[in-house]
């Protein structure tokens, strides 16, 4: 119910209305015009299945690090995935999509290996397996469990 519940204030609402495209996220748009995107980086902050949320200065190293996410915020970003994808594809959506993009952009190089790896298995699950077995599975693992 609160998902994304962020993207109805006024700093993210607004700009997506303004750099609003229809076939990509308007967060490109505003990157382009300004360099950076000021409404990703409020939602980013306040999402936390987001990858990006889970980052921190590592006290060993005293460099950002990617965090290992706790398993019901993967799941949420999973769902998130297909989602974007879905409404991004529209009719040209199919299971494998949301696998396709993760395996050809950088953001799995960003996140922390054991998410990563986690979050490519679920998506791999979903183009083999379609939908109802993917979320089946995945709605059993209880959260607390340890990945």
């Amino acid at each position: 119910m609160f998902h994304d519940l962020s993207k109805y204030s006024p700093a993210e609402f607004i700009p997506g209305m303004k750099y609003y495209q229809g076939n990509r996220s308007p967060n490109d748009k505003e990157r382009e015009e300004k360099g950076y995107s000021s409404a990703w980086l409020h939602h980013k902050g306040r999402n936390k299945h987001h990858f990006e949320y889970w980052v921190d200065i590592n006290i060993t190293t005293h460099t950002y690090e990617p965090c290992l996410m706790p398993l019901r915020y993967v799941k949420e970003m999973f769902c998130d995935r297909i989602a974007a994808t879905k409404v991004y594809l529209k009719d040209k959506y199919e299971d494998g999509a949301a696998l396709n993009y993760f395996l050809t952009h950088s953001s799995r190089d960003k996140m922390h290996i054991k998410t990563a790896k986690l979050l490519e298995e679920w998506l791999r699950l979903l183009a083999e397996k379609g939908e109802k077995v993917a979320f089946k599975k995945i709605k059993k693992i209880k959260n607390r469990s340890v990945y």
